[in-house]
């Protein structure tokens, strides 16, 4: 593959990554922002369940300051009701900037007011940080390492098959 065609495929991914991030933070309400997500507790090293519009870094399960971050789960054999074969691919919280715009953002549609005119979605990426379960340091999503860790997982397995995302 020739380099700008390389560039113009990252450069796809990274927009998909961002979208995706948005589709789930300013989706309008009633959709899926009440079922639960899986979210990891960094103190406790366990997956708990909570709402999937909850904004990360937030308590861990015994009450830990900024523990729980939310975890993106799949499947390695493709089929997400095979608890035996769940993994989390990467684990994702927001700086403390675009989380209070979130939070504030969140507020206001509680009130019936639309403010999501004020987040920019430049702002997300960068404000956006991953790593993987096994990993010390956090990426932001504008980074290489960020978009290695958001993209590196969606691959076919030893046995041919294409992990699936779960839910709780």
């Amino acid at each position: 593959m020739k380099k700008p065609a390389i560039i113009k495929l990252v450069a796809a991914l990274v927009l998909l990554a961002a979208a995706a991030v948005l589709f789930f933070k300013l989706s309008p309400p009633g959709d899926t922002r009440h079922e639960d997500g899986y979210f990891y507790d960094v103190s406790e090293k366990r997956l708990f369940v909570a709402p999937r519009g909850t904004i990360p870094p937030v308590a861990g399960i015994k009450g830990a300051d900024m523990a729980g971050v939310r975890a993106l789960v799949i499947c390695t054999n493709g089929n997400p009701g095979d608890k035996a074969h769940l993994v989390i691919a990467y684990l994702e919280k927001y700086s403390p900037e675009i989380k209070q715009l979130f939070e504030e953002v969140q507020k206001a549609r509680a009130a019936g007011r639309d403010e999501s005119g004020r987040i920019d979605r430049r702002q997300i990426p960068p404000n956006t940080l991953v790593r993987r379960l096994e990993d010390t340091d956090w990426h932001s999503l504008d980074t290489p390492e960020g978009k290695e860790i958001v993209n590196g997982w969606n691959k076919p397995g030893p046995d041919g098959q294409v992990p699936t995302v779960c839910q709780p």
